[in-house]
């Protein structure tokens, strides 16, 4: 019960920051996006982890881990430099 409730929280996170870009809500460059998609992709490969789900580990393992590449980017971003 408790994997069924993170696996549709991590879903919840990734499909609405997919959604709020869409709208125009978020860009694509904004910490927010980066952040939502990232805590939405790690808990559904935790919940694919404990379910032993090989493709689900590294399609969800991969989301997170590309979701960290902006964040990455804007912290080695010399202040007043922003792009």
């Amino acid at each position: 019960m408790l994997y069924q409730a993170l696996s549709l929280l991590g879903a919840a996170l990734v499909l609405g920051a997919f959604g709020l870009l869409n709208a125009g809500k978020l860009r694509p460059t904004d910490v927010s996006y980066s952040l939502i998609n990232f805590v939405g992709a790690a808990l559904l490969t935790w919940v694919a982890v404990v379910d032993r789900r090989a493709g689900f580990i590294i399609l969800e393992a991969s989301w997170a881990l590309m979701s960290l590449i902006p964040l990455f980017r804007r912290a080695s971003t010399p202040p007043g430099k922003a792009g």
